[in-house]
């Protein structure tokens, strides 16, 4: 062995506690933790602000629950097992008027937050024509009620993991762009909903939600103050990527 090729192969080489081996095995994503002290980090357990919404005939079906993955507490939307199947959307509705003072809601330029999906079966395949239990592309949108009883869209996110049941963190950032021109919330709404919806899973699975942070215009984060009220499911507000009502588009910039 030339000393060229002896320091190519000590190179792609480690040293463990277990013996000399070569290359290194890939560890699979972990949880991003909250780095803003206002975020909804689910710790608590509590999620009554917010909701699936099955109103749209594309709605998956589920349930919601708080849960730990790798000890980080977060929303889980446990489908019904069929999202693939049945090429169904997985939507969450949230309600900032649960959140967020009637001074601070009228606040609000964008939300951000973390996304992640988990693989139950082995329909995606990967580059090498395997069945993989992995989630795959993770992809959506999203969109809110804003004053006159219009519907807002948000700009598209999107993100994947193609080797672990599990993703890591997709961080998604809704902004209401058109806010100078009131499309936005004010003080008076009693529900300041939006959604966040992931379609076109390419594997059975769930998905999931965490560190939800308010922004106003100068990007400080605004502080929570939880009230009561319920989230109500408004079916006859249509969701979906392809179909929706009377709505105000906002393109990413």
């Amino acid at each position: 062995m030339t000393l060229k090729k002896l320091f190519t192969t000590v190179a792609i080489c480690t040293f463990s506690v277990a013996g000399f081996g070569c290359g290194e095995k890939p560890e699979p994503p972990v949880p991003t933790e909250a780095s803003d002290p206002n975020a909804i980090t689910f710790d608590d357990g509590d999620f009554e602000f917010a909701a699936i919404h099955e109103g749209d005939p594309d709605s998956a079906k589920g349930a919601l629950s708080v849960e730990a993955v790798q000890g980080n507490k977060m929303l889980k939307f446990t489908d019904s097992g069929t999202n693939l199947a049945d090429g169904t959307v997985q939507k969450i509705k949230f309600d900032a008027a649960m959140l967020l003072s009637k001074e601070n809601i009228t606040k609000v330029r964008s939300i951000e937050m973390d996304v992640y999906a988990d693989a139950t079966a082995e329909e995606f395949v990967n580059e090498d024509e395997e069945n993989v239990q992995a989630p795959g592309w993770i992809g959506g949108g999203g969109g809110a009620n804003v004053s006159g009883d219009k519907w807002y869209d948000f700009a598209d996110w999107e993100g994947g993991e193609y080797n672990f049941e599990m993703s890591g963190a997709v961080h998604v950032t809704f902004k209401f762009l058109l806010a100078d021109g009131g499309k936005c919330w004010d003080g008076s709404m009693d529900e300041a909903t939006f959604q966040i919806m992931r379609w076109g899973a390419q594997n059975e699975g769930n998905f999931y939600v965490d560190n939800i942070v308010f922004f106003d215009g100068d990007g400080n984060s605004l502080p929570i103050e939880k009230s009561p009220k319920k989230v109500k499911d408004d079916s006859e507000v249509t969701t979906s990527k392809d179909e929706t009502p009377e709505s105000t588009t906002a393109t990413e910039v």
